[in-house]
């Protein structure tokens, strides 16, 4: 009988672990603030979520660069968990969606009509239609970069990639300055429930993209066309960012109308 040792079921990297507990730590946060108003403990808990992720990108980054241990079956393995991971936040937003198209053809269940007829909704013509041009512009300097990295050109993919972390600062920008100006709240209706959490949630997720791109950035010289796979996941979760904002400017905005 072969020896066996507890250590081994332990696993070599903490950080699915860690990130596996603060993300229950969110949610569990996000309940008690609902009640009780805790903003505080959810933004603690949000940071050390957010150290975690740095530390764990990291150390792949690193097993990748400098350690040599990505083969090809390693980094198939993170590209299927990549795509698994997009699937799930795709769903997460599904909820959203679904939700919203319910309300508005159900609007009887709740409300007369659907937005409340005290509620203005933003014209999908200003900082709505800025936004989305935003962002159709940063998937494609994103893209022409990620073309330009296959074709193992160093010419200009730098500039492309510095152009689109800027877009994606100015779409925080523009959002939250629409939130600055809105003239109802995310408790005044179910409308506006579903407005808030599905364009924040959203906001979120543009953020995370942004600082995963300027990560990439940071680490620019390491990227090659053998070992590119980091920049990939960024480009895939940014494709991800620009579909889901048309599909919320479609519902949101100007079914709102």
């Amino acid at each position: 009988m072969k020896n066996f040792h507890l250590f081994h079921l332990i696993p070599v990297s903490p950080w699915p672990l860690l990130s596996s507990i603060g993300a229950l730590n969110i949610v569990l946060s996000l309940l008690l603030m609902f009640h009780k108003k805790l903003f505080l403990y959810v933004f603690v808990r949000v940071l050390i979520v957010l150290t975690i992720s740095i530390y764990w990108w990291e150390n792949i980054s690193r097993e990748s660069f400098e350690e040599g241990w990505h083969s090809n079956k390693v980094k198939s393995g993170l590209k299927i968990g990549m795509l698994l991971f997009i699937v799930s936040e795709i769903f997460f937003f599904i909820s959203f969606f679904w939700s919203f198209i319910h309300f508005s053809l159900n609007p009887g269940e709740i409300i007369s009509i659907f937005p409340p007829a005290y509620i203005s909704p933003f014209n999908p013509v200003i900082i709505p239609l800025l936004n989305t041009l935003i962002l159709i512009s940063s998937g494609c300097s994103l893209t022409v970069r990620h073309h330009l990295l296959l074709n193992n050109s160093k010419e200009v993919r730098k500039k492309y990639l510095i152009i689109t972390i800027f877009l994606g600062f100015i779409f925080t920008l523009c959002q939250g300055l629409e939130y600055i100006n809105r003239t109802f709240r995310i408790n005044d209706s179910c409308y506006s429930s579903i407005f808030f959490i599905g364009t924040g949630f959203h906001g979120l997720h543009v953020l995370v993209g942004t600082f995963y791109l300027f990560w990439n950035f940071i680490h620019f010289r390491s990227l090659s066309l053998n070992s590119h796979i980091r920049f990939e996941f960024a480009a895939w979760y940014w494709h991800f960012v620009d579909v889901v904002w048309l599909i919320l400017y479609m519902l949101i905005y100007w079914w709102s109308i």
